[in-house]
């Protein structure tokens, strides 16, 4: 199995942070201070990401099995986008270790199907698949800008997330096709119902990456569940407000 690049910040119970797709880890540096001050905080770059190297398959049942492999014994997981799709895997599969889940601006499922409106349309993501191999730069920067539609801040918010992006190289390109591919078909609506811990489902009511009704979905089906809606924010909630998210996360810790 690959060894995934971890960093890790601060003393107190364990926080382990998956970020989203075609990103990595340093994406939570507006809040990783914060966070340390209450938290011993493990940042994940995913395989494929950041400083992480690809590995095969790329499936999200592998980076499931990846990630599992350094998780520590007990701990609070919180996962954006993509890795919010990872982290509920996990949940399911590791409830020993996972104490309480935290689900930031992520979809149980994230293309629109016939019984399921709450997704992005299907030849958007195709179309993303497709560009991605013709014009990698431009693909992403829309990608970018498409995080923050609907963000109050986006002006200048979006140069920040463009400079966390660069920051660590350009990912794999493989492994951002197989992200995309997960995007594409995972449906994990059917086996998340069966989430026991206790859940903290982080949103923007901006969001057209993953829609905010699927987050109102995921409130009503799991039982022990909370829910921040932010208002005027886009797909990033940490990077529109940082101490808020940080704040909701610590009482998260401490209340449920």
């Amino acid at each position: 199995m690959t060894s995934l690049h971890i960093e890790t910040f601060g003393q107190g119970p364990d926080l382990v942070l998956l970020h989203g797709w075609a990103m990595h880890s340093g994406i939570w540096g507006s809040v990783r201070d914060l966070l340390a001050q209450q938290f011993h905080v493990h940042l994940v770059d995913l395989p494929g990401h950041g400083l992480s190297p690809a590995s095969e398959p790329g499936t999200l049942d592998h980076l499931v099995e990846i990630v599992a492999e350094i998780l520590p014994e007990r701990c609070m997981l919180g996962g954006w986008s993509l890795g919010g799709q990872v982290a509920m895997e996990l949940a399911l599969r590791e409830p020993q270790r996972i104490e309480k889940l935290a689900l930031i601006a992520t979809t149980p499922c994230f293309a629109k199907r016939g019984d399921w409106e709450s997704g992005m349309e299907h030849k958007l993501l195709q179309l993303f698949l497709e560009n991605l191999k013709l014009n990698y730069a431009t693909t992403i920067n829309r990608f970018l800008t498409l995080q923050m539609s609907g963000d109050r801040d986006a002006s200048k918010i979006l140069p920040q997330l463009r400079k966390h992006f660069f920051l660590r190289g350009e990912p794999d390109p493989d492994a951002l096709e197989k992200g995309l591919r997960i995007l594409q078909h995972s449906d994990l609506r059917e086996r998340i119902v069966t989430i026991k811990q206790p859940v903290l489902i982080v949103h923007g009511e901006n969001d057209v990456i993953t829609h905010p009704a699927a987050a109102d979905w995921m409130h009503r089906q799991l039982p022990q569940s909370q829910q921040v809606m932010f208002a005027h924010c886009g797909h990033a909630p940490f990077l529109s407000y940082p101490e808020q998210f940080v704040a909701h996360l610590n009482a998260f810790r401490t209340n449920s």
